[in-house]
């Protein structure tokens, strides 16, 4: 058993990457049954920072102090026996497995005795873990079944059977809908009574100062700000994270909204029933509705990665036959998907290749590949959603989460598609690239694209939309104007079967 927390520290902590410097005299505490909010840009240095105190690297200078005395931690099992914990953004469980069997992964218990894992045990101590924390989820479930609020809960239930006195959380909530966000943020205030450290990562603002005891403000590797959660507010923490006061969180949009150009007739798979819709150029339109709703597996079917088992889709007017992804992307149609980690990105292979490699037939590259045409074209398209490589033969896995998603955008605004899917668009993403977005949003809507934009943030879908269709049991429910949309409409559409 790990000695009780008193306190933890990071004193001048520094970072360099090559040329990067990527942390520059870094101080940073949490103390028991506190939550320490760790806000920044894409990129300011916070994940370094707690990759650091996880073990995952090591810095150059400083110190990291527990309960007093100097540790250093070489490698993450070593940080983990120390008590420390991190939950990383893009979850890392073993599908196939079970969730007893993910949570005791490497440290499985045999029988007395035996050669042979004792199943049984394993379950009944993480069903009596679930049962302190009230969390509804069977220990023998496989996680390919599991939610992504439930398959949180699992990395968190790994931390907690390890006894760990400091969680790092990194973005806990951004694939969580907002009922799993809740249950979060109980089991949160459940650990910081029995006194947990938390430290929290996250872009959510109005979650950071509902949950914070403390806010640290990261910019360009250094702390610039610190303060009590009670003492501060969401715009003061927005200009320090920025350096610069950031108005219009939502531009305007002067746009004339042309002909339909993309509709749906009655589309059907074996989630969705009888979806129809239509967008129009220069038309953002939205599509709102809880988890499970049908919302992605909608987008799928457009983009012929779902198979669709009766419906129609039409194109400035003509009728398209999409089996496969490749047949929407020759047809003008783009699909920023939802999960950059499973099915956006290939996070092994350079930057230059994820950006190019859907538009090869574009380029007129199937043959042969112009290396000097494609950096120059991915220079050019990562600068318009200011993406920080280091270059562009860099591997996508080097990038933090947010510059995931900018390469993703990046990719798309390569191919110039008339009708653009952005499924989440700005999950993951900081509050000044979030504006970014939405003004490029604004960008592509005046020269005439059609957007469809699946979020999950009401607010957001509020402020850049022309009109908002909610989904409920895998149909669309109702429909809802720019003037007339509020928060409340969009939920008793979303959640409830009388309207």
């Amino acid at each position: 058993m790990n000695p009780k927390l008193e306190e933890l520290r990071m004193e001048h902590i520094s970072k360099r990457f090559g040329a990067v410097q990527a942390l520059g005299d870094v101080t940073f505490a949490v103390r028991p049954g506190t939550l320490h909010a760790l806000c920044g840009e894409n990129g300011a240095g916070k994940s370094t920072l707690m990759k650091i105190l996880a073990g995952v690297h090591q810095q150059d200078n400083g110190t990291i102090l527990l309960n007093g005395g100097e540790v250093r931690f070489a490698n993450p099992k070593a940080a983990l026996d120390a008590g420390i914990s991190m939950l990383y953004q893009e979850l890392d469980l073993a599908e196939d497995l079970t969730v007893y069997e993910n949570i005791f992964l490497g440290r499985e218990l045999r029988k007395k005795g035996l050669p042979v894992l004792d199943d049984a045990k394993m379950t009944q101590i993480v069903q009596e873990l679930f049962d302190r924390y009230h969390f509804h989820i069977s220990p023998t479930a496989k996680v390919s079944t599991l939610s992504m609020g439930e398959a949180q809960l699992v990395e968190l239930a790994k931390a907690l059977l390890r006894e760990a006195q400091v969680i790092v959380m990194d973005e806990p909530t951004s694939s969580l809908s907002e009922g799993e966000s809740r249950t979060l943020f109980e089991i949160i205030r459940t650990l910081k009574a029995e006194g947990m450290a938390i430290i929290y990562i996250s872009h959510r603002l109005e979650e950071v100062m509902m949950l914070a005891d403390e806010i640290s403000v990261l910019r360009d590797g250094v702390i610039v700000f610190h303060t009590a959660a009670a003492e501060t507010s969401i715009a003061e923490i927005v200009r320090h994270m920025v350096g610069r006061e950031l108005h219009d969180f939502y531009p305007a949009r002067q746009v004339e909204i042309g002909k339909e150009f993309f509709r749906a007739e009655k589309l059907s798979t074996d989630k969705i029933h009888e979806v129809s819709f239509s967008v129009r150029k220069g038309e953002i339109v939205g599509m709102a509705g809880l988890v499970g709703a049908g919302r992605t597996e909608t987008a799928d079917a457009i983009f012929g990665c779902g198979k669709l088992l009766d419906g129609k889709i039409y194109l400035d007017g003509k009728k398209l036959e999409v089996r496969q992804p490749q047949d929407a992307i020759r047809a003008g149609i783009a699909y920023l998907t939802e999960d950059r980690k499973r099915n956006g990105l290939w996070l092994n292979l350079p930057c230059a290749w994820n950006i190019t490699m859907p538009n090869l037939e574009k380029l007129d590259m199937r043959l042969l590949i112009d290396q000097l045409k494609e950096t120059h074209l991915c220079e050019e398209n990562g600068q318009r959603v200011n993406v920080k490589w280091s270059s562009p033969d860099a591997p996508a896995n080097s990038l933090s989460g947010g510059n995931q998603q900018k390469l993703l955008i990046a990719r798309w605004l390569m191919a110039n598609s008339d009708f653009i899917i952005f499924d989440e668009p700005t999950r993951g993403i900081d509050i000044g690239a979030k504006k970014e977005v939405y003004l490029l949003l604004n960008e592509l809507a005046a020269q005439g694209k059609a957007i469809l934009v699946i979020s999950s943030e009401l607010p957001e879908l509020l402020g850049i939309c022309d009109r908002i269709l909610v989904m409920r049991d895998g149909s669309v429910r109702g429909e809802l104007s720019a003037a007339e949309a509020t928060q409340e409409k969009i939920m008793r559409l979303a959640a409830t079967s009388n309207q």
